[in-house]
């Protein structure tokens, strides 16, 4: 029996569970988009906003909580950041004003971080190696039904209320985690605080930007999923405006490509027992870069959605793939401060996807400008495959 086996499922869904607050944060609330733009007396263009500066706010979050949880442990900054989320969602509820939207979202983003962090470093204290792989598939197959049902779910919130109901929902969802973490992942007694290891915050950080070996997988796994960021921020603009989808049929499609990375996190859990995760992810890194080339000359093509929705799923899918064999062997290099080795990449990952999004306003609001940014992604994703080789 291996290590993945041994750990109860019931901590297995508990992480799974607490992975998709992330994914409801930011994919709820999409069909709230026109409502929320009408009440706020704003574009959905500028609604759109939020989504970017969540991703930055998550990138920060992580940066600050990674060493905290490597100092002080998992367990306090886990239920802090649960907290601080629950409070910055209840307070979305009733704001009336942009501004006053995007300094909620900024603080629940934060509580996210650290939310987010924790989990992987969790993961790494239990496991390594193949079997750190498989349990983040397993917890990734948990934590993939959120994006997938995140946007019915605010659709379904909008038949019976106000969009206000969308951030409510996200606060007693964190609320529910506290209960669910205390009864499965920290079952038990509280252990006492070991002894300080006298490392410093910008210390551990800096360590590991050292490690040579580590760095090509940070910047992979930014690349890769920087592509979805973009196509998250832009999916209403695609399929509702530019493909003139209907909202029914906006929330099938995007689901499209949940089932696509469920898939490929599934099947990624059963090639685990016969190839190494670095061979796995680097195949899924080719097809990524071939579908993005699709995507582009669909477009070109002036394609319809039937052709363009198969290589977005392609795309997608490959991240089922790519990320947790990438956190696998990037958490390899840090059993000691793994922690601060995820918010590394997390800072990264969510930075760059924020800042990519953000930067694409600056772009003409045109298909041919969102699937050129999320082509770049996919190649730059490839060229770090490259770079990882000669780190080796």
């Amino acid at each position: 029996m291996n290590q993945a086996s041994r750990i109860p499922l019931s901590v297995i869904f508990a992480l799974g569970f607490t992975m998709m607050l992330g994914p409801f944060a930011i994919d709820t609330y999409l069909p709230a988009f026109p409502l929320i733009a009408d009440s706020l007396g704003v574009t959905i263009h500028q609604v759109s906003l939020s989504i970017s500066l969540y991703m930055m706010g998550f990138a920060l979050g992580q940066l600050t909580g990674g060493a905290l949880s490597d100092r002080y442990g998992r367990r306090r900054v886990l239920v802090i950041g649960l907290c601080i989320f629950a409070l910055a969602s209840f307070a979305l509820a009733q704001v009336q004003t942009l501004e006053a939207m995007l300094v909620g979202r900024l603080l629940q983003s934060i509580g996210g971080g650290w939310i987010g962090v924790s989990v992987p470093a969790l993961v790494r204290d239990r496991v390594q190696g193949v079997q750190a792989a498989k349990l983040f598939s397993m917890i990734g197959l948990v934590a993939i039904i959120a994006p997938a049902i995140a946007p019915a779910i605010g659709a379904l919130l909008l038949e019976v209320g106000e969009w206000s109901l969308v951030f409510l929902f996200l606060g007693g969802y964190a609320l529910f985690l506290l209960p669910l973490l205390q009864a499965t992942v920290f079952q038990g007694p509280r252990k006492p605080p070991g002894p300080g290891d006298g490392v410093g915050f910008l210390e551990r950080y800096l360590g590991v930007l050292r490690t040579s070996s580590a760095r090509p997988y940070i910047f992979w796994q930014a690349a890769s999923f920087g592509g979805l960021i973009l196509f998250v921020t832009y999916a209403s603009y695609i399929y509702l405006g530019h493909f003139a989808q209907s909202r029914a049929a906006f929330t099938g499609l995007f689901a499209c490509n949940i089932v696509a990375i469920f898939a490929c996190n599934l099947s990624n859990r059963l090639l685990l027992n016969r190839y190494a995760p670095r061979q796995i992810m680097c195949a899924a890194t080719g097809l990524q870069a071939a579908s993005g080339l699709a995507l582009l000359l669909v477009v070109l093509l002036d394609g319809p959605v039937q052709a363009f929705l198969p290589a977005m799923m392609l795309y997608a899918g490959m991240l089922g793939a790519i990320s947790p064999n990438i956190q696998a062997c990037y958490l390899e290099s840090f059993p000691r401060s793994a922690a601060s080795a995820a918010a590394v990449m997390g800072t990264a990952q969510f930075g760059f996807g924020g800042a990519a999004s953000a930067l694409s306003y600056l772009l003409p609001e045109t298909l041919l400008s969102v699937v050129a940014c999320i082509a770049a992604c996919a190649f730059g994703s490839l060229a770090c495959m490259l770079w990882s080789r000669r780190s080796a």
